[in-house]
């Protein structure tokens, strides 16, 4: 068996379905010096199903700032292979800043892509996908969920969100409040055998899964917002008003009318009448 170069694999592996782990995934794992695991009983079950025995060692949430160093270190002569317990990594783990220091150190860094439950969940839900925008998970106290909630309300894209079970419907609830009743779908168990994806309104599936709430890995996935209505008389010359305060008259009128979407020959005629 052939030694891999030294430097840093980042291995994607299977969400649930162990069919899911590509051979150059497989060939990595079996052949890497050591790897970088987030729960090593995760990662031993999914080298059993390969028939190997790999060193590993923790690299997490908890952990990470003191293992980085000497992770980094080993680059220099050994294959250092990173997993997440279930998908890509990076995707809401630490493992960023893994690979910004193995750069930094000058370190050869590859890239072995597969699953990721955020892009499984988009496929399924049914909702656009040429925009789209990971949130993780929002946080868990109400004040925090909405404030962050409210960062994300004018995004024009569909968003995707990590959940659990028991917060789901407060998470939806709170998605219905904060960004209006828009369409939505829930995704579970991705892969597994009892995967679904269940599609509604945020309020709708809110009360779904207050009743009973779901098992399982869960990720929720929003569509983007409907188009804006136009702005109001008022609100234009309001706009307009605080523009010429700033600007010559054409270019109060170009910059009111980009950003409320109004036309630009009626703005300028506007602050015309405003300006004499």
């Amino acid at each position: 068996m052939n030694a891999l170069r030294a430097g840093l694999y980042i291995v994607a592996t299977p969400i649930g379905n162990l069919g899911d782990l590509s051979p150059r995934a497989a060939d990595i794992l079996s052949r890497a010096d050591v790897i970088a695991v987030e729960d090593s009983r995760v990662t031993a079950g999914l080298l059993r199903h390969l028939g190997v025995k790999r060193p590993m060692t923790p690299y997490h949430d908890h952990n990470a700032e003191g293992v980085r160093p000497g992770l980094v270190a080993r680059m220099a002569s050994e294959a250092v292979a990173l997993v997440s317990d279930a998908g890509t990594p990076l995707i809401s783990d630490p493992g960023y800043k893994l690979v910004r220091d193995a750069r930094a150190a000058g370190h050869t860094v590859v890239t072995i892509p597969g699953p990721c439950a955020a892009v499984a969940a988009l496929t399924l839900a049914g909702l656009p996908t040429d925009r789209f925008l990971f949130c993780g998970f929002l946080p868990s106290k109400a004040q925090a969920r909405a404030a962050a909630i409210a960062e994300v309300a004018t995004v024009r894209a569909t968003l995707i969100l990590y959940e659990s079970g028991p917060r789901l419907a407060a998470c939806l609830s709170a998605l219905a409040e904060g960004l209006g009743d828009r369409d939505a779908a829930v995704t579970r168990e991705i892969t597994k055998h009892y995967e679904e994806a269940v599609s509604g309104t945020l309020s709708t599936l809110a009360t779904r899964y207050a009743e009973a709430a779901p098992k399982g890995e869960i990720v929720v996935v929003v569509a983007p917002p409907g188009e804006a209505p136009p702005a109001s008389d008022d609100e234009a010359d309001a706009a307009l008003a605080e523009a010429l305060t700033r600007l010559p008259v054409a270019k109060a009128a170009s910059e009111v009318a980009k950003r409320l979407g109004v036309d630009r020959k009626a703005l300028y005629a506007r602050a015309l009448e405003m300006k004499s």
